[in-house]
């Protein structure tokens, strides 16, 4: 059997130190961008409606809601919301979305009767997460600073109001900003 490693070393040891740092440097750039083109391309909204589970429910739900269209043109995308700008936490949620996979394969929800079946559960997931992080991803665009209370109508200048006293976050109030908030199953059984 030969030695691999013998060998190996023989071939490395041609190359001066400088050579082999400067190799490893241009593998680490392309792969890098590589893995950064990767994750970049699974946040757009045509990777996230690629599926019919997304395209035939919630994200026709998400076309008829002020995050889609509004007066100042502005368009939040799926992963404005479901994705951390942060790179670690990026990197975290990119791992969890592996279960998604998962489940996409086995056709978990790939109609709507399974989709619903399992959307109570995956909501309270969803919002778990953002409650857990204090809502980092919608104060990628809102905050208690930046609002004008005094603009807002008497109810939403109340409850803001009573939320920035009370430390309540985004979620506490607003699961169905998006998307449909789902009814929660009378079977606890059937929320899964």
């Amino acid at each position: 059997m030969k030695d691999y490693l013998g060998i190996w070393q023989k071939k490395l040891a041609k190359f001066s130190p400088l050579v082999l740092l400067i190799a490893g440097v241009v593998f680490g750039i392309i792969f890098w961008g590589g893995f950064n083109t990767a994750m970049e391309a699974t946040n757009t909204m045509e990777f996230c409606i690629s599926c019919h589970e997304m395209k035939d429910n919630v994200y026709k739900e998400y076309k008829e809601t002020i995050h889609y269209k509004n007066p100042a043109g502005v368009r939040v995308s799926c992963s404005d919301c479901h994705v951390p700008k942060p790179w670690v936490y990026k990197v975290v949620r990119k791992i969890k979305a592996s279960q998604e996979l998962y489940h996409w394969a086995l056709g978990s929800y790939d109609t709507p009767e399974k989709f619903n079946k399992h959307r109570w559960t995956m909501a309270n997931r969803v919002w778990d997460a953002m409650k857990s992080t204090d809502s980092r991803e919608c104060r990628n665009c809102h905050s208690f600073e930046g609002m004008d209370l005094d603009e807002q109508d008497k109810s939403a200048r109340k409850k803001h109001a009573r939320a920035l006293e009370e430390g309540e976050t985004c979620i506490d109030c607003h699961k169905g900003i998006a998307h449909e908030e789902p009814d929660e199953p009378e079977d606890e059984a059937d929320a899964g």
